[in-house]
């Protein structure tokens, strides 16, 4: 597919979903759930509303699980700000928080949680890896989840009428980042590191296809895994077969420590990653490591035009409440829950079973952009930027679609 570069991509070379990453394979399907409707409030009364939220606050990538639930708790109480009507009641919306630790059993484990405690839908997980386990129960309970980071394309291609998401998927990321190595940073020789979880496989996988196709040669295929800290028997092997483009599939808290190793190895190569590594704790982790414009890493989102000064405005006042600057997909968050509430405003309800149909139907502006959905509950013509990292700071290159 054909991709048209904005004008950022002109000014300098820099480089989330979710989604990454994570987890080792999915495990067994945990029993079926059952969760009647939440019941409806009587004329009014306040009608409860709960939205539910994982992502892994505890563990090597807990900065992202915390960036993901502030962007969570700043829509809440904004949508309770605004006194929102649902039918002829007034919406009090509560955050049902849980921390899946980035592990495929602990996240099918806070998933049936939320479906015991009735929420009315959900959003997360952050991993792909523990995204698609959980899918199958908030399918069964009809509970609409909508992922603001997980981009494995399998998520939402499982035949379940309940799974959104607002990111680009690993087909998209991967893709656009093989050709860009080849095309744009004119890698001949391209070595692959993936830490075996079901985003890092799955991106590295989509990378390695489309820099095939655009004549590039692979001269190596390693593994690890999203807990290890020792690369150099892996990246020593990789050296040998001279590299002009290393590409890794995983997360941040895996990235920076390798970015040590490959500068101590005296590697020359152009370093690339997926969301996962596209984080701005990226350039803490790898110290001195990361070179100017040695890294080029995608976010499976972004936002250009009209709506880049709101979301600098938003990403501003999320520092100043929070303390910190946004990791990555807290907007993405945050929209995500707007988009379910949306539903139930259309929808007069915010019985799952009522308001899952709308949530297909979506059109909402959000801070991230505009989000409808396809078939398979998508992203309509999602978004990428492209990353560098200038002075130990994340900078863009472009936003493509």
């Amino acid at each position: 597919m054909q991709m048209k570069w904005t004008a950022v991509a002109l000014a300098a070379l820099t480089l989330v979903a979710c989604g990454k990453k994570e987890e080792a394979a999915a495990p067994a399907a945990a029993p079926a759930p059952t969760a009647a409707a939440p019941a409806a409030a009587p004329p009014g009364e306040t009608l409860i509303v709960k939205i539910g939220h994982v992502a892994p606050t505890s563990g090597a990538i807990a900065h992202l699980g915390k960036d993901n639930e502030f962007g969570a708790k700043m829509a809440i109480e904004d949508l309770n700000a605004k006194g929102v009507k649902i039918g002829d009641k007034t919406a009090k919306f509560e955050l049902l928080a849980e921390d899946d630790a980035a592990d495929p059993k602990q996240g099918t484990a806070v998933a049936q949680k939320l479906v015991d405690s009735k929420v009315n839908g959900v959003v997360g997980h952050l991993n792909s890896g523990t995204t698609i386990p959980a899918s199958k129960l908030y399918s069964d309970a009809g509970i609409p989840q909508v992922s603001p980071s997980a981009t494995n394309p399998k998520y939402t291609r499982q035949g379940f009428k309940t799974t959104f998401r607002v990111v680009a998927d690993d087909t998209q990321l991967g893709g656009t980042l093989g050709k860009y190595a080849v095309e744009t940073l004119k890698g001949k020789n391209i070595a692959v590191i993936d830490d075996r979880t079901a985003y890092g496989q799955g991106v590295a996988e989509e990378f390695e296809k489309a820099a095939k196709a655009a004549g590039a040669t692979i001269v190596g295929h390693e593994f690890t895994t999203d807990k290890s800290t020792d690369f150099n028997a892996i990246l020593t092997k990789l050296k040998g077969a001279k590299p002009d483009v290393l590409f890794f599939g995983g997360m941040d808290a895996v990235g920076g420590p390798m970015l040590k190793q490959v500068k101590q190895l005296g590697m020359n190569v152009k370093f690339m990653g997926g969301d996962g590594l596209c984080t701005g704790e990226l350039a803490k982790l790898a110290g001195d490591a990361i070179g100017e414009d040695m890294v080029v890493c995608a976010e499976a989102g972004g936002v250009d035009g009209d709506f880049k000064a709101p979301l600098d405005a938003w990403k501003a006042k999320f520092k100043e409440k929070n303390g910190v600057d946004v990791q990555i997909y807290a907007p993405y968050v945050y929209d995500a829950v707007q988009v379910l509430a949306a539903a139930m405003v259309k929808a007069g309800s915010s019985d799952p079973e009522k308001y899952l149909p709308e949530v297909g139907k979506v059109d909402y502006k959000g801070l991230t952009g505009p989000i409808t959905f396809d078939e398979k509950g998508d992203i309509k013509n999602g978004a990428l930027t492209l990353y560098t990292y200038k002075g130990g700071a994340r900078t863009q290159i472009a936003v493509v679609r």
